[in-house]
C-alpha cells in the first residue's frame, strides 16, 4: 500500500507557527500519513533578493520538525534546475519514491493564478490537492473539481513577512516561531535591518 504524503511547498522566508500548525492538522486531521516540507530555493513568481540563503532556510524547516515523526523536509528542489516548477519537482518526487502517493498541501489563494503554473492542467490530471481556506480567496472556477479537497482547516493569519518586518523593528517575535528556530535567527542576526 502506498504511503500518502503531503507536499507542503514554499520558500519558509523563515517556517513559522503557522505553517507547522497547519502541517499538523494535515498529518492529525486527514488520511495523509506524513506531510513534507518542499523548501524552493526560487519561486519563479517571487523575488529572489528578499530570501535568506537556500541553505539557512532548509535549516531553519529541520530545526521546526526534528522532533516531530509525521513531518519532514525535502531538499530535492536545491538539487534540481531553477527556477524550480511545480509539475518537475511532482515528476521527479514521483519517480524517486514510488512508494507514496503525493498530494500538494495549498491556501484557497493559490487557485487565483494557478493557469500561469507550468503545466497546471497535468498536474491536476495527476495529483491531488488538499486546500486549506485562506481568508478572501474561493476555489472559485475549481470549487468542485475532483482533484482538489477543501478541508477546514484553522485560519491562521501568521505571515512570513510580518516576521521579517518584526524582527527588522526590533520586536520580540519569539512566540510565532518554534524556540529553536528564533535562537537560531536571532543568533545569525538575520533579517535585522
Amino acid at each position: 500500500m502506498l504511503k500518502k504524503t503531503g507536499l507542503l511547498f514554499g520558500s519558509f522566508n523563515p517556517i513559522h507557527t503557522g505553517h507547522l500548525i497547519l502541517a499538523n492538522f494535515m498529518a492529525e486531521f486527514t488520511d495523509l500519513d506524513e506531510v513534507w516540507f518542499v523548501v524552493s530555493p526560487q519561486n519563479p513568481l517571487k523575488n529572489k533578493k528578499t530570501l535568506l540563503a537556500d541553505y539557512h532556510r532548509l535549516a531553519l524547516v529541520r530545526l521546526a520538525v526534528e522532533n516531530h515523526h509525521r513531518l519532514g523536509v525535502s531538499d530535492i528542489e536545491f538539487k534540481m534546475p531553477m527556477p524550480s516548477y511545480t509539475i518537475d519537482t511532482l515528476t521527479y518526487m514521483s519517480e524517486k519514491y514510488p512508494d507514496r502517493e503525493l498530494v500538494l498541501i495549498s491556501g484557497t489563494d493559490i487557485f487565483e493564478g494557478f493557469h500561469k503554473w507550468k503545466n497546471y492542467l497535468e498536474i491536476l490530471q495527476q495529483y491531488h490537492f488538499y486546500v486549506y481556506p485562506r481568508p478572501g480567496f474561493a476555489l472559485g472556477k475549481y470549487e468542485n473539481h475532483p482533484a482538489i479537497t477543501l478541508w477546514n482547516a484553522p485560519l491562521i493569519e501568521i505571515s512570513s513577512s510580518f516576521i521579517r518586518t518584526g524582527i527588522a523593528a526590533k520586536k520580540d517575535m519569539s512566540f510565532w516561531m518554534p524556540d529553536q528556530v528564533y535562537q537560531y535567527i536571532t543568533e545569525m542576526h538575520f533579517y535585522e535591518k
